[in-house]
């Protein structure tokens, strides 16, 4: 993805942060979808995956005309129920379902977007709540 936008388009940018234990949540596959208004159908523009550093690295640039943007983030097989006490010491991988599922499969971000404006919309995840914002 570019950082650099013109006066014609938006750029997108993201990354995951793991607050039950601190750190990048790595794996983490996103997608990135656009339409022109409220009313129109969203478009799949790519998808990426989180990488070490919990950042996508490759999302593409919305098209011009871009009024709406999307993130959904598929994090069922990251944030799965881990049945050990809160005490114990969590692991830094990502964790598998184990068939329990997660609270929350999947996190959906939509945000208005103007032209040659870059966003970017970290989300803030734990097994049982998320937060996202605009950052810089």
């Amino acid at each position: 993805m570019s950082t650099e936008t013109t006066a014609t388009t938006a750029s997108v940018s993201t990354h995951v942060l793991d607050t039950s234990i601190g750190r990048p949540a790595e794996g983490v596959p996103v997608t990135l979808s656009a339409r022109s208004g409220p009313e129109a159908e969203w478009v799949v523009l790519g998808a990426s995956s989180t990488g070490p550093d919990g950042r996508c690295a490759d999302l593409p640039e919305p098209p011009e005309g871009t009024a709406q943007v999307r993130l959904v983030f598929r994090t069922e097989a990251y944030v799965a129920p881990d049945p050990r006490p809160a005490t114990e010491a969590r692991p830094a991988a990502p964790r598998e379902s184990g068939g329990g599922g997660a609270f929350f499969p999947e996190v959906a971000v939509a945000f208005a977007v103007a032209a040659g404006e870059h966003y970017h919309v970290p989300l803030l995840l734990n097994p049982f709540g998320y937060s996202v914002y605009r950052g810089s």
